[in-house]
């Protein structure tokens, strides 16, 4: 049964449920056999009568008796002979069911649709096994209701089997007879045409017309139905698998050779694909479904798969075919692919929740380097899921002052004695708890949301600084020195930001150091170099981090507003031991630290040297031992800053280096 629509009458009584019921679609001729068995057992036509004396009765009549029977028969024969030749000439199959759901009369409509030779072949036939109305329990209990009187009406389609062996689909309607008379209409309309033109427009609607493969809206119909099927059924895996490709470098062919020439390459990647898909599931219980889901992504669904290796098997296959030069009317072109495959029990799956695995998976395969094929890694997808929460809490976390600020000590190497601090940010995520700045830093300038952060940042330093410089007025004022993204130059007025801050918190702006790293000051011109000197004539000391690890342009130095250098720790890193101390068995590994490098130290000698002939001081960065600390102030080295004299910490503990009359080493 494809439908069955119901209008009732007086409610009717809870339907038995069925012991069997009917398989296959009816042969309704008059030499089709013996009559199929109603959902209760027995005959659909003592189904219908509930096995009543009428019913007995209506079996041993001859066929001319059925046609005159008291109830239904009357109805026929009292007919305005207009109305019984309309009822014989009508177009539409119909007959006239007696209440013991016998046929009472038909008319040649009805015999030629049903194959029989004369409509009166048709009386006293089982109106049910007609037209398979005995099939399904549901449409059963519904006929039998319209038979009793108790609902008004009976919908429903049914495949029915033509003697002469072809299948025709039918629309089956049984209304009751008007006027009092007892007995039900039969009508049946032929709707195989416009059966055989839905599936042909479902067809072209679920196909797509450049490739002929199954587009993505029959392609998430299958997986839908692989997933239930894997979940209910006993045999089988209970695994499903998915190889999510995406054409490297079609975007190109596209545009380059035009849209006619990028279709006839995607038919020729599909024929491929099916080739694969074919191979695939040779000698398997089934082949892989190969889809077009658009543009240039096709899938492969492999349905109760046996693990991952079948999957990676494919995929490499894949990747195999598509290797040999397409060649398209003596145009011969290259193309490959990047596949995320993904393969897991269906348990705990949906369609959508695999198809965001496959396409996370088909984003790392093209991040790792194109044509190639990814496995669906669990702990790189919670990275990257980690990843997603902060970025979508970024902004609303400035919002909500989740930041803190940290300050870690910059010390003259001459004496030892405080100079400055270095503004470092955390995240106090409510989530993840105290996030370094290598966990949203850099999210933070993709998004842009660096720029009210930055400017955040700015404003709560130099407060601090000057709060510093107003409780302790008998010591010299400490310099804050605060890194800045190059967008944050790119995107907002930052020379307008830091002196309207400056002046916000009373600031000197000798006070206020800003530090970019080298690649970014390196690589920038223009609008940053423009706003780089405006800042350096208000006053403000302009710093290149991490320094030495970059570009290394050293004319950029003699042109670029900078006052100071920060060497990278890498650098110093070299300087673990003083001379001699390193030398001897052990020396190198010890607490998992390497030997000292002879040429870091010549390299930083001579970066310390020209700064100094620049006019430029230097900070080291990374002084984490007394030793290093001796060897970069003998080399020249103006300031520090390390673990050596202090972690980063909060402001109050600023404050007790600030005051002690020892130096911070």
């Amino acid at each position: 049964m494809d439908q069955t629509v119901t209008e009732r009458g007086a409610e009717p009584s809870a339907p038995a449920a069925p012991s069997s019921s009917s398989g296959g679609a009816a042969s309704p001729g008059p030499a089709a056999g013996p009559k199929p068995s109603s959902p209760r057992g027995g005959s659909a036509r003592d189904a219908a009568t509930g096995g009543d004396a009428s019913g007995d009765a209506a079996r041993g009549r001859t066929p001319d008796a059925v046609r005159t029977p008291a109830a239904g028969g009357d109805a026929l024969l009292a007919l305005d002979p207009a109305y019984r030749s309309a009822f014989t000439a009508a177009p539409l199959a119909m007959a006239v069911v007696a209440p013991d759901g016998l046929v009472v009369g038909a008319n040649a409509t009805l015999a030629r649709l049903l194959g029989a030779p004369r409509p009166d072949t048709l009386a006293g036939r089982v109106a049910a096994d007609l037209v398979d109305l005995a099939a399904d329990p549901r449409t059963w209990q519904a006929y039998r209701e319209v038979l009793r009187g108790r609902q008004a009406v009976l919908r429903c389609t049914r495949r029915l089997k033509h003697p002469d062996g072809h299948s025709l689909w039918a629309q089956v309607t049984v209304t009751p007879l008007t006027g009092g008379e007892q007995g039900v209409l039969l009508s049946v309309a032929d709707i195989s045409a416009r059966r055989e033109l839905q599936a042909r427009l479902r067809h072209l609607q679920m196909h797509d017309p450049v490739t002929r493969l199954p587009n993505r809206s029959l392609f998430f119909e299958r997986l839908t139905t692989a997933l239930e099927t894997a979940l209910t059924s006993d045999v089988g895996t209970g695994r499903v698998g998915l190889c999510y490709l995406d054409l490297d470098g079609f975007k190109a062919i596209n545009d380059t050779l035009g849209h006619r020439v990028g279709d006839r390459l995607l038919a020729a990647v599909a024929e491929r694909l099916t080739r694969c898909a074919d191979e695939a599931g040779y000698n398997r219980t089934g082949v892989p479904l190969v889809a077009r889901l658009g543009g240039d992504e096709f899938a492969l669904l492999v349905e109760d798969s046996a693990g991952t290796e079948q999957l990676a098997d494919l995929a490499e296959a894949v990747l195999t075919a598509l290797q040999a030069p397409f060649d398209l009317s003596g145009q011969r072109l290259s193309v490959s692919a990047s596949i995320g495959v993904v393969e897991r029990h269906a348990e705990g799956t949906t369609a959508t929740g695999l198809m965001q695995a496959a396409d996370t998976t088909l984003y790392w395969a093209k991040a790792d380097g194109k044509s190639r094929w990814t496995l669906f890694d669990p702990e790189r997808n919670a990275h990257r899921m980690t990843r997603q929460a902060l970025v979508s809490t970024l902004r609303p976390g400035i919002e909500r002052e989740e930041f803190v600020l940290q300050y870690q000590p910059l010390v003259g190497m001459s004496d030892g004695r405080l100079r400055g601090v270095e503004a470092l940010v955390r995240w106090d995520h409510p989530q993840f708890g105290m996030l370094s700045p290598n966990r949203f830093v850099g999210l933070a300038e993709e998004d842009g949301s660096i720029v009210p952060l930055g400017r955040w940042i700015l404003r709560t330093a130099c407060r601090q600084a000057r709060r510093w410089q107003l409780d302790h007025p008998g010591e010299p004022p400490l310099f804050v020195s605060v890194n800045v993204a190059v967008r944050q130059v790119w995107d907002s007025d930052l020379v307008s930001d830091v002196a309207r801050i400056l002046a916000e918190c009373e600031l000197d702006p000798g006070l206020l150091q800003l530090e970019l790293t080298e690649s970014a000051l390196m690589g920038s011109a223009g609008r940053p170099i423009k706003a780089l000197q405006a800042l350096s004539d208000m006053g403000v000391r302009i710093a290149i981090d991490d320094f030495g690890t970059g570009y290394s342009n050293l004319a950029y130095l003699s042109r670029l507003p900078v006052s100071v250098l920060k060497l990278d720790g890498s650098f110093v890193r070299g300087f673990q031991y003083e001379d001699g101390a390193g030398s001897g068995a052990g020396a190198a590994g010890e607490g998992g630290r390497s030997a000292p490098n002879a040429a870091d130290e010549v390299i930083v000698e001579a970066m310390v040297q020209l700064a100094h002939r620049l006019g430029l001081s230097v900070t080291a960065e990374g002084v984490e031992t007394a030793a290093q600390a001796a060897r970069l102030r003998r080399i020249g080295c103006d300031t520090g800053q390390g673990w050596l004299y202090s972690r980063p910490v909060p402001p109050d503990d600023i404050v007790a280096l600030l005051t002690q009359d020892a130096p911070v080493l």
